[in-house]
């Protein structure tokens, strides 16, 4: 049976020396270390029968022409506009990308996150998810981390900034609309919650009626919601939680007889091209994450080159669609 491969860290425990030493050690070959402490990692190197691969043998050099993209293990929720981005601009400065993905717990995580970057075997990793501390300066890998997406990649920080959903109830308002209705996602979601939030934030500063129906991400959750409701419900706008409930909400007026946008307006969240070509066209909130991967993959690439990383651009991502599903307020307003 094979044994485990030992790892950079085991070799330095056996040392008695940091990691950081052991990859100064592969990287330089011992040059500027004190012959006490080259011979107790050579030491430990040969009892562990520790075997760098073959990229991390050619460290000196740290072109490998080799990136990651590091994704946490097991997650529901693939970015792959933000991922195809990254990816594109890697490809064009003439980089191979791997996409690699993090197996067990955090701490397990983290160590295999670490062995990564001492490793070598890339010369930059684009992480989309916090993993632990970052690499000290004398890593081989320069690293680059999206701060937006959780462990299990769901989004917080700029993707869940929900201003938008403010602008979203501001626009319906200009329309004529005193009635709106939120149907939220999955509340476990920072992006959720704070959609939710700044709904009622909103109709409540603009003097607005606004009811919330706690739900989830599904389409049929979101029309079985608009079929419940009250006979003499005087709801002209639905602002969804996505896209995919915003469908269900046109279902579940169509079935009551209420037409979208004549007697009801719809509006989404995220531009799925489905929502395109719906009949009616969904308004909705799209969200830039071709330049949010593209501007964290050319973080990277400068890091990587030993250059100035360029100015990160901080306006919103996220910019409102109006399509068919939106429209005026019914005059008179529509019966129940």
């Amino acid at each position: 049976m094979p044994t485990k491969r030992a790892t950079i860290y085991e070799v330095a425990d056996r040392a008695g020396v940091s990691h950081q030493t052991v990859s100064r050690y592969l990287r330089h070959h011992g040059d500027g270390l004190k012959p006490t402490t080259l011979a107790r990692v050579e030491t430990a190197i040969a009892e562990l029968n520790y075997r760098p691969n073959r990229i991390a043998r050619s460290m000196r050099t740290r072109q490998t022409g080799r990136l990651a993209l590091l994704l946490p293990g097991a997650i529901q929720f693939l970015p792959l506009r933000l991922l195809t981005a990254a990816a594109a601009v890697a490809h064009e400065a003439g980089f191979v990308v791997d996409l690699v993905a993090l197996e067990g717990d955090a701490a397990t995580r983290s160590e295999r996150a670490r062995e990564l970057t001492d490793s070598g075997e890339f010369e930059g990793i684009l992480a989309l998810a916090s993993w632990g501390p970052e690499p000290g300066d004398d890593s081989p890998t320069a690293v680059v981390t999206v701060g937006d997406y959780d462990e299990n990649m769901r989004g917080i920080g700029a993707l869940a900034d929900a201003r938008a959903c403010g602008d979203v109830v501001r626009h319906l308002a200009a329309l004529g609309h005193r009635s709106l209705l939120h149907l939220s996602g999955d509340l476990t979601f920072t992006s959720a919650r704070n959609r939710r939030r700044t709904f009622l934030d909103t109709v409540t500063e603009l003097g607005l009626r606004g009811q919330v129906i706690d739900a989830d991400w599904r389409a049929e959750t979101a029309y079985r919601a608009v079929r419940e409701l009250p006979g003499d419900s005087d709801v002209t706008a639905i602002v969804a939680a996505n896209d995919k409930v915003a469908m269900g909400a046109v279902r579940g007026c169509l079935h009551r007889g209420w037409r979208v946008p004549d007697d009801v307006s719809v509006f989404g969240w995220d531009d799925e091209e489905l929502g395109r070509y719906a009949t009616p066209a969904l308004s909705t909130v799209t969200i830039d994450l071709e330049r949010q991967g593209g501007q964290a993959m050319r973080r990277l690439l400068a890091l990587v080159r030993g250059e100035e990383p360029p100015e990160p651009e901080t306006s919103s991502l996220h910019t409102l669609i109006p399509r068919e599903s939106s429209g005026p307020a019914p005059r008179p307003p529509r019966d129940g």
